[in-house]
């Protein structure tokens, strides 16, 4: 039921959905209206680990707990932290990172206090929060400020007799910091750049070094401190003649120290390991795509030598094609020659037979001189005809000696495709042993470091 909408009555298998559209409509009402402040805006500073609420409250205070509630960072998305609808959380749409680290309390609502608690802070969590209350158009903005302190520690390193080097680091630390030097009256030294690290987890490391001469009762200080959060941390050092004496800590100090040492020498393994894996990673993913681009050039040289092998077979019957042609118009030529000489002969024998005729006309004579005349009418003929063969036979030679031309220069650049193919395939062998010996070093070296 929505009062300002009057009375309504839902099917029951539309309650599900109506709910998720008025919680949406609800949460997206229009606020580009004048939207009046629940609590003024402020600045909240708490430390990586630690719970925070984060303050919003009703003015003039009212009952909340059926009313709904926005916490969100619009620098998000999905921009929501917590929301409240009707007396129960609504968490469909939170962002993954706050899952399981935000509450509101019934009793407070009633109260009129919709203030957020927020447990086991993480420097990610730095950022502008919005409390909207959308039935009032109320809204107010919280600034998080996340640190994260440590102890800064000093060690000495002796140049002469004069002279010493100290060296000041701190790890741990969010937002990044600043180093100082300063001497036993609190003036700043003139050091050595401040080194800034920021690990895996988001928290900065800061060193810096600075030689001071070796007096009587000489004193120093390594401060770091971060000005947004207005907090410090500082350690004191006694550097007097031949001796550099770092301050006493108590036994509880020393189990803080000692543990801190022992979670950056574990930060550090981590690191190193991480980067040994992405080292590794980046090797398998060479050796893969190598190994892609191996079987792929293989396959290239495969077609290639088929295209090879085909080729020379095409050349060949080429080849044996010139030769049969050839012999062909040889054939024809011969042919040629022994009609025409046949064709003379019977010439000779009608020469022959014609001095005979004045001693008599015998129908023998008439046969064999027709024949010789339809012989010597064709001759032109036959011989046209063996003209135009060889012509062909000619012309068909020349095609296929093109032809063949051709796939001799076909087959001389596949012979240099498959030189270059092999080229690549030897350079892909090469890189891959070359990754091989690199991994085999870096296991030894793993081995050494155990």
């Amino acid at each position: 039921m929505f009062p300002q909408y009057g009375q309504l009555i839902l099917k029951p298998q539309l309650c599900s959905l109506y709910f998720h559209h008025t919680v949406i409509l609800l949460l997206l009402i229009d606020r580009t209206g004048q939207s009046e402040t629940v609590t003024p805006s402020q600045t909240i500073i708490a430390l990586v680990g630690e719970d925070v609420i984060l303050p919003c409250h009703l003015e003039p205070p009212s009952d909340a707990v059926s009313e709904t509630l926005e916490w969100g960072r619009p620098d998000l998305d999905p921009r929501f932290v917590h929301v409240w609808y009707k007396g129960q959380n609504h968490l469909v749409n939170q962002n993954p990172s706050y899952k399981g680290r935000t509450s509101l309390s019934t009793e407070k609502l009633k109260q009129g206090d919709l203030s957020l608690k927020l447990t086991r802070v993480k420097p990610s969590d730095n950022g502008r929060y919005r409390c909207f209350f959308p039935s009032q158009h109320k809204e107010s903005t919280i600034e998080l400020l996340v640190g994260s302190l440590s102890l800064p520690t000093i060690s000495g390193i002796n140049i002469n007799n004069s002279r010493v080097v100290l060296q000041c680091e701190s790890a741990g630390w969010y937002p990044e910091p600043e180093l100082l030097w300063l001497d036993g009256e609190g003036n700043l030294l003139s050091a050595g750049p401040t080194e800034t690290l920021r690990g895996p987890d988001d928290l900065y490391t800061v060193s810096s070094r600075v030689t001071v001469e070796k007096r009587h009762k000489n004193s120093f200080t390594c401060r770091v401190q971060q000005r947004d959060m207005k907090q410090s941390r500082e350690t004191h050092i006694h550097v007097s003649g031949d001796c550099v004496a770092v301050p006493h800590f108590p036994a509880d100090r020393v189990s803080i120290i000692l543990a801190i040492c022992f979670i950056l020498t574990a930060a550090a393994i981590s690191v190193w390991k991480w980067k040994q894996n992405r080292s590794k990673e980046r090797k398998r993913q060479k050796v893969e795509e190598l190994l892609m681009a191996e079987s792929k050039k293989s396959e290239e040289l495969q077609k290639k030598d088929e295209e090879l092998k085909d080729v020379g077979e095409l050349i060949n019957i080429l080849m044996k094609q010139q030769i049969d042609l050839k012999e062909v118009k040889d054939k024809l030529e011969d042919q040629s020659n022994t009609f025409a000489s046949e064709v003379e002969n019977l010439g000779e024998q009608f020469l022959e037979v014609d001095k005979n005729t004045e001693k008599g006309r015998a129908k023998g004579y008439m046969d064999l001189k027709e024949i010789i005349m339809k012989s010597k009418k064709k001759l032109p003929q036959q011989r046209a005809a063996y003209d135009d063969m060889e012509t062909n036979i000619e012309r068909h030679l020349i095609s296929t000696q093109r032809a063949c031309n051709k796939m001799r220069n076909i087959k001389t650049e596949a012979e240099k495709q498959k030189e270059n193919i092999i080229l690549q395939l030897s350079e892909i062998q090469k890189q891959k042993e070359t990754i091989h010996k690199k991994s085999n070093l870096e296991s030894n070296q793993e081995t050494l470091n155990i």
